[in-house]
């Protein structure tokens, strides 16, 4: 396929040197049509339509943007060669288009091309269909485009068909923000929901306060070099207005009452404290809010907002609302005083009141507001729309309230996170509608978008690598919305795919982790699976670096300690990076552990087996092999089965606290035969590191002398409950994180 391309871009600068050899450089292969968005509709002729450069396009009926059309169809239609032959594309508005403004028809014959819709946002969406057919069915010979007959019928599921953006916690330029525009318009998507304010830097002017582009805009790096950057109103009107022409519409996202220090830090007195602080130059939710109690603030943001809706023409505005720490609420005078004041009963309907009337302001101004679905907390504003991005259920409430929803939960759109949380396959599982939402509540879905929070993606090729191929899943749920899913043949289009992609530049990442390495436990043996990530990929494993890499074809024992390492290979390639587990073997390992405090839902580490299966967790607190107690100790009782003489028990608890998670005060271990009466064997009060930046794993270490018998383990380890009152999010839960307990 290699050699095709270079013979068709060899081919092209010959025939036309002026020209970008764009359309030829795709070549694909030819067969039924392979669309992503698939379509609603369609069906399949015997004959084709040659379009050439011959190719004349024609308007009907008062379209307004017929130079723009010409211009999406020119660039393919530019780098083919000529025809003899004469014939035509037509453009149509026919309000007998059923399916709303959005729908569209496209007709294949022979002898012409007719794109007819009630409007010309559903023209549009034609044009990007007839893009895909032209990419797909360009014949290599001829230098001409061979689309079957065909008739389709298209319209969308959903209104809402979005992706975030966030340019505060790393910027990104706005040819990189035009770019996405095109990808999404070519996909069908039509939402950017731009997040252009943060702790971490505000990337918008606002003629009324300076300060916000000239210290709020820059932060401190790492290495202490100033970074930052933000869109003049004029980019901001060019970028609007490029993602108007191609249906596209900005969401812009300000962010209040929490998420807000980097606007504080510009202007102090936006605080509760009004004390100065620093453009945040780390990731975490930080204590810094906006004074709630404080007239001036809300003068503040009303004055933002009447700019931000001079710039963006959109229907909404959404002001984020998540993640707001009241721990400067909590101990501000005026922030208490506005609670009496209005009859409220604590800090979480002070959030209410705070976002109902920044909402009144922005109806009043012919505006609606969406929130994080943190706004549910204290009682709903009346007109809000709801983002649920905290699992599906506060989706599922605001419905229920008749209030509008858009569905992005972590658990399928969240693009931030690495394949092994959400691949290829688990977007395309994604479905916006509850299962058990009353039929008559399920116009309040409005749709969902995949969310890419960029403090990990310092740079365009990890965007890229993040966003693609999963958005082509997301776009294929939102507008096609499949009742029946067909992963292997959604892969198998997905492929097509990548030629086009190439051609612009997007730097696409793999669809999944190559492998996951999954405890097995079978007859009271402990096994490891080694399950690949997609069905043709085929593994390879080795148990430590010298050894040759062996091909997989049953679980292997475990029954070794050291580094695991699995290889993935694709079509006899590489496929993504080796993969590498390591692993303890020690006496508790397959006790059955006995929880007396839960362990949190998101990071269950694998289950109740999590910590006595010999997995040990990384860097990473994300991997899988972590387990979290968020504000609660740690108690666990492991049946040993039979009486086992043991000498010392390991722990690893893990840091991370710009992610509130800390090491735990105390471990304690005690021993028991029979299950009841409790011998202390051993405990340890921690050091306090809880001020140390960074992540870091920290091994405990206790000593049992003498050794002794034990049939029931019981380890107990205090957690330090809330955020330190020094730290940016002071007053909130801590989290305990743990992989193993070895026991020896």
């Amino acid at each position: 396929m290699k050699n095709v391309f270079l013979l068709c871009a060899c081919f092209l600068l010959l025939l036309n040197c002026e020209k970008e050899p764009l359309a030829i450089e795709i070549c694909l292969q030819k067969g039924n049509p392979s669309l992503i968005p698939d379509v609603q509709s369609l069906l399949l002729g015997e004959g084709s339509f040659t379009l050439s450069k011959s190719t004349e396009i024609h308007f009907q009926n008062n379209i307004e943007r017929k130079d723009f059309f010409t211009s999406e169809i020119s660039e393919i239609q530019d780098s083919l060669v000529s025809n003899a032959k004469v014939n035509h594309l037509n453009f149509k508005i026919n309000k007998d288009v059923k399916g709303g403004l959005e729908a569209y028809k496209l007709d294949i014959s022979s002898k012409s091309i007719e794109v007819s819709a009630n409007s010309e946002i559903g023209l549009f969406w034609g044009i990007q269909t007839l893009k895909q057919l032209c990419y797909q069915y360009l014949d290599s010979s001829t230098l001409q485009v061979q689309i079957p007959e065909l008739q389709i019928k298209d319209h969308p599921r959903f209104e809402h068909r979005g992706m975030l953006l966030d340019v505060c916690r790393h910027f990104f330029d706005k040819n990189i923000v035009k770019k996405y525009i095109d990808l999404l318009a070519y996909y069908k998507m039509n939402i950017l929901h731009w997040h252009l304010t943060e702790d971490q830097g505000w990337r918008i002017e606002i003629d009324k306060y300076p300060k916000l582009i000239d210290v709020a805009a820059w932060r401190a790096d790492t290495s202490g070099e100033k970074y930052g950057g933000y869109y003049s109103k004029e980019d901001i009107r060019e970028i609007v207005e490029y993602a108007l022409d191609r249906n596209i519409t900005i969401i812009p996202e300000i962010e209040l009452p929490g998420h807000s220090q980097a606007a504080i830090a510009a202007y102090p007195y936006l605080s509760c404290s009004g004390d100065s602080v620093d453009v945040v130059n780390d990731w975490g939710v930080f204590k810094e809010i906006y004074c709630a109690g404080n007239d001036s603030t809300f003068d503040f943001i009303e004055n933002v907002l009447l700019e931000v809706m001079d710039l963006f023409p959109s229907k909404y505005i959404h002001i984020g609302g998540d993640e707001a720490p009241k721990y400067r609420w909590e101990n501000c005078e005026k922030c208490q005083n506005r609670i009496l004041k209005e009859g409220l009963k604590d800090e979480h309907e002070l959030q209410s009141y705070f976002i109902t009337r920044i909402e009144k302001f922005l109806n009043k101004n012919g505006r609606d507001l969406i929130g994080w679905d943190e706004i549910l907390e204290g009682g709903l504003s009346p007109n809000a729309t709801v983002q649920s991005w905290r699992g599906m259920e506060h989706g599922k409430t605001a419905a229920e309230q008749d209030h509008k929803v858009i569905m992005s939960p972590t658990s399928h759109s969240y693009f931030d996170y690495d394949l092994a949380s959400i691949d290829l396959k688990k977007v395309y599982e994604f479905n916006p509608i509850t299962r058990d939402l009353a039929e008559d509540k399920m116009k309040y879905i409005l749709g969902g978008e995949c969310n890419l929070w960029s403090e990990h993606i310092p740079t365009e090729e990890n965007l890229d690598s993040k966003v693609f191929p999963r958005i082509l899943a997301m776009t294929e749920v939102l507008w096609r919305y499949p009742k029946e899913r067909n992963f292997k043949s959604f892969y198998d289009k997905v492929q097509s795919q990548y030629p086009f992609l190439k051609s612009k530049n997007v730097a696409y990442g793999l669809e999944s982790v190559a492998a996951s390495i999954v405890p097995l436990y079978s007859m009271g043996k402990s096994k490891i699976k080694l399950e690949p990530g997609l069905t043709n990929l085929e593994l390879s494993y080795r148990k430590n670096d010298s050894d040759e890499f062996v091909l997989y074809q049953n679980p292997i024992f475990l029954n070794f300690s050291g580094k695991l390492q699995v290889q993935a290979k694709k079509n006899g390639k590489k496929y993504g990076p080796i993969l590498s587990q390591n692993i303890r073997v020690h006496k508790a390992l397959n006790s059955k552990p006995n929880y007396f405090s839960n362990y949190n839902s998101w990071y269950e580490g694998g289950g109740d087996m999590a910590l006595v299966n010999g997995f040990l967790g990384s860097l990473d607190f994300r991997d899988g092999n972590w387990q979290g107690f968020f504000g609660d100790d740690l108690e666990i009782v492991l049946e040993m089965g039979q009486k086992k003489t043991i000498s010392d028990v390991w722990f690893n608890f893990y840091q991370y606290n710009n992610a509130w998670i800390f090491l735990p005060k105390s471990v304690e271990i005690f021993a028991s035969t029979d299950g009841k009466i409790w011998e202390k064997l051993a405990g340890e009060v921690l050091k306090d590191k809880s001020k140390i930046r960074g992540k870091f794993i920290e091994p405990v270490h206790l000593l049992i002398y003498p050794e002794t018998e034990v049939k029931f383990l019981k380890i107990k380890a205090k957690n330090v409950s809330v955020v330190p009152n020094w730290h940016e999010a002071a007053g909130s839960k801590a989290w305990i994180f743990i992989d193993e307990i070895i026991v020896h």
